[in-house]
């Protein structure tokens, strides 16, 4: 293990950023690839409000999820800085607790999920001709949930051991899996939501499967053995409050998402809702690369905070921002120039084709600045301050973003909603500077 992660005190930090970053990236991109090509399969083969319907569940799944993502993030921060500090120990006491902790919650979970079914759907915005669909493909990608979670928990322990490529074929596998199985039970099988469904939920299980699998062999240095399960309370509440930002900003997002279901469905009606879900599925695959850049950040930033090595954590704050950027600025002159065409690979449905470019463009008009806020919220993750990396977390969905949704429309119709999105990304990126050039000049000193 130790040859791996030394690299992280020693190596370029340019070098290394690209190391962490392209596997990462690539499993973002085939993640999001799964997610439209999901979405361009239901829409075409089952009907536009299959595409509403993944719009209200999808966010209930990753809720539940976020459990292992943010018990994995959390976690990765602490063995990042721990082997930092040459701790294997700690760091195997951590991977430990993050087995047992995401397993008993998101089982929990699940159980609460399928008592409470129809509550949680219409919470989450599931009216109309949206109930039926949303409720046959709840039903089915529930049971794969626990698998995913498990899947959001080991994803970023292996990028904080320095194997990013395990990282990535975690997000590849089921996401290609998904692709066949849908083509399999919706096209020749003829099982609509079931079957797509079905096809998620097995996907899941390929993915938390595999993560299973890395940790049981002799391909890593970081194994699961079970006498680290047995629960300590002090790296217990070392990982809720770090891995607990991830969770509640997952759970403001789900928020988010109720507000934006009934207020897209309340001006707009089902075909606003569509319209986003194709909105949504462009943001996650078109940022692919900057959210890579984020990920491959984090260990970076991890160790060598934990080295002390203030210059190399600095370089790579400034590092991840310029390349970030760049690639943000790329994918905002795209969409400006060929929104109709983005939006035609979804779907043929005139009136999607006819409202949603405009709403595309409105939504992506501040994204050239938002790894500014990426980056700035990640420093304070991989730093281990849990209470800035919150709240600058939350800035975008919590402190703007909701409130912009609930009030613009009132004045603004729907168009209101996709102004807010532009507004919150600026007024979260200029907050997020301000805090991070502060740490930088107070807390990131160089000794000479």
């Amino acid at each position: 293990m130790n040859k791996i992660t030394n690299k992280f005190g020693t190596e370029k930090i340019s070098k290394l950023l690209l190391k962490q970053a392209i596997p990462a990236s690539i499993g973002i991109l085939v993640m999001s690839l799964n997610m439209i090509v999901d979405t361009i399969f239901v829409g075409r083969w089952i009907s536009v409000m299959a595409i509403a319907a993944i719009t209200v569940v999808l966010p209930i799944a990753f809720l539940i999820s976020s459990i292992g993502m943010g018990i994995g993030i959390g976690g990765s921060s602490i063995i990042s800085r721990a082997l930092g500090k040459k701790n294997t120990y700690k760091a195997y006491k951590v991977f430990g607790n993050q087995v047992s902790l995401t397993v008993v919650l998101s089982l929990s979970f699940v159980f609460i999920g399928t008592l409470y079914c129809s509550s949680i759907l219409e919470l989450f915005g599931a009216n109309g001709n949206i109930i039926v669909p949303a409720t046959e493909y709840f039903h089915v990608i529930i049971w794969g949930i626990p698998f995913l979670a498990f899947a959001m928990m080991g994803n970023p322990v292996t990028r904080a051991i320095g194997k990013p490529n395990y990282a990535m074929f975690t997000l590849i596998l089921p996401a290609i899996a998904n692709i066949l199985l849908d083509i399999i039970f919706i096209k020749f099988m003829n099982l609509g939501m079931y079957g797509a469904g079905l096809a998620t939920s097995i996907s899941y299980a390929v993915s938390g499967l595999f993560i299973l699998w890395f940790f049981l062999s002799k391909n890593t240095e970081l194994k699961i053995i079970p006498k680290y399960f047995i629960i300590d309370f002090s790296i217990l509440k070392e990982i809720v409050s770090l891995g607990g930002i991830t969770i509640i900003r997952q759970g403001t997002i789900s928020v988010l998402v109720i507000i934006l279901n009934f207020t897209l469905f309340k001006y707009g009606g089902e075909i606003s809702i569509a319209i986003y879900g194709i909105i949504n599925r462009v943001m996650m695959f078109s940022l692919f690369p900057v959210l890579g850049v984020t990920q491959g950040f984090l260990p970076i930033a991890g160790y060598n905070y934990g080295a002390n090595d203030s210059q190399r954590v600095k370089e790579s704050i400034k590092t991840s921002i310029i390349f970030g950027t760049g690639i943000a600025t790329f994918i905002f002159i795209l969409i400006m120039l060929f929104p109709s065409q983005l939006v035609g690979i979804f779907t043929d449905d005139k009136e999607l084709l006819n409202q949603t470019p405009n709403a595309l463009i409105i939504a992506f008009l501040a994204t050239p600045v938002i790894t500014t806020q990426l980056i700035g919220s990640a420093y304070f993750q991989a730093a281990g301050k849990a209470l800035p990396a919150l709240l600058l977390t939350l800035l975008k969905q919590g402190f703007f973003l909701i409130p912009l949704v609930y009030v613009l429309p009132k004045f603004y119709g729907i168009n209101g909603v996709w102004i807010s999105f532009p507004i919150a990304d600026i007024l979260s990126t200029l907050i997020t500077y301000f805090f991070l050039q502060r740490e930088i000049r107070l807390n990131l000193k160089i000794n000479n």
